[in-house]
């Protein structure tokens, strides 16, 4: 069997345990592969929360320059708008939530930005339907 479709998306981290510890609290993600590259010398992880075949692709370099910014992001559905809030509490006192949450009914539903240890951002949401609205007949 091979993989056909979107599979990963790769993202230059600087410090790849950092990198790791904010897309497991905020996307329980863990991973599922780890290796030192033997061409570059680089430590490459792969991430994934094991709800779909995807994975985010850290690859650690001396330098980052952030990709995914406001409105391009990773974006991550929520189980509840009360385990988002609490996310976003601690978001908050990580420093690290770009604003504050908003809900902007349907189909965009109760969402917020944050931002990961390398300036990417993370889209945390409630009430989208991106996977249901996928799975239907076209």
């Amino acid at each position: 069997m091979i993989d056909i479709g979107l599979t990963h998306i790769a993202l230059p981290v600087a410090n790849i345990e950092n990198s790791i510890k904010f897309y497991a609290t905020y996307a329980e993600m863990q991973i599922v592969h780890r290796r030192i590259d033997q061409e570059s010398g680089a430590e490459v992880v792969w991430l994934s929360d094991r709800t779909r075949p995807f994975v985010i692709v850290l690859i650690q370099t001396k330098s980052v320059q952030p990709v995914l910014l406001p409105f391009a992001h990773l974006g991550v559905g929520c189980r509840s708008r009360e385990s988002m809030d609490a996310l976003c509490a601690i978001a908050r006192q990580e420093g690290v939530l770009i604003q504050e949450p908003k809900d902007s009914g349907y189909p965009i539903g109760y969402w917020t930005f944050l931002r990961d240890p390398d300036g990417h951002t993370l889209e945390l949401s409630y009430g989208q339907e991106i996977g249901l609205i996928a799975k239907q007949d076209p």
